[in-house]
């Protein structure tokens, strides 16, 4: 990912849009009661921040009138990472804060959830029927003998059942767990079995690319193989009765009992995230009711800039981080907007749909659907009312700069682009979104607030202008708690400290530009280092894939037993594309010109598709161990993958060229 430092500012918000941002109010509001500095604007404010760390967070606990029900004896007692102590002595509870809302009398009857679906049938929940079924399941939750600290489960969709359980869980003390129902049994079973969940909420099936997909044999399956399940609640979301020895949604959300929050320690765990699991058993990461309640709101509501007149969608499933994060938009007073279905059905311009039918302001995606959507010749912003659209937040990858153009160009020239980066360890953003700021292309507009996000050279040291290790040097309150059945700490502590001892090291690698601005430019635990120089893939991607004939590609960089490097490029072709030399010299060229003449593969090999993993990003490492000669059965974990049968071809080529 590339951007060129004089270029001028793709986007810059006028003075009334900066005037009226929530950072910016806050910024004045901290300067006055916590000493943050007035002028400056956001970057003497994040330099505040991460000085101020204390100080910081107990002004955003206070800008959102956190409910401690019993104070806090001091911000953060234990600054060490891992083991950061936040706000010690504090209780509260995450879902009274998600539904206070509901308080409001003239917000009651607002709408809350948003509910669209494939064939565009639209379902609307109030705040005060969210509220009303929250307290009714929680009572039964709580009858059932749940109790705080014991695991909830959700096999659900993105549907307005999986908030409601979700919320619920959180109000009895529970801990939160939840997979997508495109996830097989297995894959379901390497993540629910470690936290050994007592309630099970489960649909019958499914609608994606206009088919319906039952999923009856696969409960059976996990209600077998889950035995501390103490009860199944059934969501008929294919219209099925209930099974046998299962509880139905119905009769468990039909009470009208005032919802009773459960007041937690800060600490206390709130849901359990896993790693994608690609190769080995999936990492089952615990955040905290605190922690993820003040990083959420500081993100959603000083970052995003949400607020009660916006709505807020993010296309994403149960089983990806980003469900956390766009449910918790309900902090904010925001109806937030659920979509349940294929992202490409009935054609490419599905998701621009759900946010013209629903008013969306904040329209959250990832960075593959824009580019597709290019790819295609889309014309969202030609086609369809778009107009409440504010803000377009992208993730999952880098956002390549012919992505910004696009979205630029088809969707409106004041148009916010907000491309971020975090991840499911933090289910928060390192750097991305701040509507004071220019948007560069290519880049992410600054890290974010509290974030002491740094850029660190092989030796440690931080640099600037150059790409090196994105690392972390100070707690962040939603950094894991633990991982679940890691006792020591010892799988913790390799997976993010053990390269620099007391630093996170998030396993990217980033430029940070002497504007502020952040660059990424892919994993750095996938590197590609040729003659000593490290390389990006993403960059790579980007570049490749600005070619009509390339549908998408993967590059790895392989260590030889001889002491030689190969680095393979493997391209899916888009119909009816051929890799023949005239082909393979474009993409030559193209690297060339737009990279270097370093980031010329060794070898263009077509194959039939790109894995990835369930949460849809392309799986480097894996690839890597087989071509490496690793066996396919240790080199990557079956139930991670999106069509684990792809990986037979790569293999193969292990094979053949060994």
């Amino acid at each position: 990912m590339t951007s060129a430092a004089d270029e001028a500012p793709l986007w810059q918000p006028g003075p009334e849009r900066v005037a009226a941002a929530a950072v910016t109010r806050f910024q004045s509001w901290a300067a006055e009661h916590h000493g943050a500095p007035a002028e400056g604007g956001y970057p003497t404010l994040h330099r505040w921040s991460v000085e101020e760390l204390d100080t910081f967070w107990r002004a955003v606990a206070e800008w959102f009138d956190i409910r401690f029900s019993t104070p806090y004896e001091t911000v953060l007692a234990d600054r060490s990472m891992p083991g950061a102590e936040w706000f010690p002595g504090a209780t509260l509870n995450y879902a009274e804060h998600a539904l206070r809302t509901a308080e409001d009398p003239l917000r009651a009857d607002a709408p809350a959830l948003f509910h669209v679906d494939e064939t565009q049938a639209q379902a609307v929940m109030s705040w005060s029927e969210l509220r009303r079924q929250v307290g009714s399941l929680a009572a039964e939750l709580r009858a059932l003998g749940v109790t705080p600290g014991d695991r909830v489960s959700g096999y659900l969709p993105n549907i307005p059942q999986a908030v409601v359980a979700f919320l619920a869980t959180a109000a009895v003390g529970g801990v939160w767990t939840s997979c997508a129902p495109d996830f097989g049994a297995r894959g379901v079973l390497d993540r629910f079995q470690q936290v050994e969940p007592v309630v099970l909420f489960t649909v019958d099936g499914y609608r994606y690319g206009g088919k319906e997909h039952d999923r009856t044999a696969t409960v059976t399956e996990l209600r077998r193989d889950l035995p501390t399940l103490r009860a199944v609640v059934h969501v008929p979301l294919l219209g099925t009765p209930a099974p046998e020895g299962t509880l139905a949604w119905g009769d468990l959300t039909a009470g009208d009992t005032e919802p009773r929050f459960e007041q937690v320690p800060f600490a206390h765990p709130l849901w359990v995230l896993y790693s994608s699991g690609t190769t080995g058993l999936p990492k089952a990461i615990v955040q905290s009711q605190g922690g993820i309640l003040l990083e959420h709101y500081k993100q959603l509501g000083l970052h995003c800039d949400l607020g009660p007149e916006d709505r807020f969608f993010w296309y994403t499933s149960t089983g990806w981080m980003m469900w956390n994060f766009l449910v918790s938009g309900l902090l904010t007073g925001t109806t937030v907007v659920l979509y349940d279905g294929s992202p490409g059905h009935p054609d490419i311009g599905a998701q621009w749909r759900v946010a013209e039918q629903t008013g969306a302001t904040f329209f959250g995606t990832s960075a593959a659907y824009v580019m597709a959507c290019r790819k295609a010749g889309a014309h969202p912003g030609r086609d369809l009312d778009l107009s409440r659209v504010q803000c377009v937040a992208t993730t999952g990858s880098p956002l390549p700069p012919d992505g910004f153009r696009w979205l630029h160009g088809e969707i409106t020239d004041d148009l916010w682009i907000a491309s971020v980066s975090g991840g499911t360890d933090v289910c928060s953003c390192f750097a991305g979104a701040v509507a004071t700021l220019p948007v560069h292309i290519g880049e992410l507009q600054a890290p974010c607030l509290g974030t002491d996000l740094q850029s660190w050279d092989a030796e440690g040291e931080p640099h600037l202008g150059e790409v090196g290790e994105l690392v972390v040097t100070a707690p962040m309150p939603s950094m894991p708690l633990r991982f679940w059945n890691d006792p020591d700490g010892s799988r913790y502590h390799d997976s993010y400290f053990d390269t620099y001892p007391g630093v996170w090291r998030h396993g990217d690698w980033i430029t940070l530009t002497p504007r502020g601005s952040v660059i990424i430019h892919g994993r750095s635990d996938s590197t590609l280092n040729r003659q000593g120089v490290r390389m990006g893939s993403a960059d790579i991607y980007e570049a490749v894939e600005r070619l009509p004939q390339i549908r998408e590609s993967l590059v790895v960089g392989v260590e030889q037993p001889d002491g030689g490097y190969w680095m393979p490029l493997f391209v899916h072709l888009a119909d009816g594309a051929e890799l023949d030399d005239g082909l393979r010299t474009a993409i030559a060229c193209t690297l060339r010109e737009n990279l270097s003449p370093r980031h010329v593969p060794d070898e263009i090999i077509e194959v039939p598709a790109i894995p990835h993993t369930l949460t849809g990003k392309r799986i480097e490492v894996p690839v890597k161990r087989l071509l490496q000669g690793t066996p396919l059965d240790k080199a990557v974990n079956a139930g991670s993958i999106d069509d684990v049968g792809l990986l037979a071809f790569y293999a193969e080529l292990a094979r053949t060229r060994h």
